[in-house]
């Protein structure tokens, strides 16, 4: 049996880096756009803890 036989596929986000934009429309356009903001803020919480943790353990080990 072949890993990805058994592995959980990820489900498809509705929308995609690179996905073809001319058939969209703009109700279509403006749901992406919140989308990815969404998923910015995301992103920028996760990068804010991990930054906070780097310094932490910079300062922990620096002693």
């Amino acid at each position: 049996m072949d890993w990805d036989d058994i592995a959980p596929k990820k489900p498809k986000s509705g929308a995609t880096v690179g996905d073809n934009l001319a058939t969209l429309s703009v109700a279509e356009l403006e749901a992406r756009i919140a989308e990815f903001e969404r998923e910015i803020e995301r992103v920028r919480i996760e990068l804010e803890a991990k930054r906070r943790h780097e310094q932490a353990a910079s300062a922990l080990f620096k002693k």
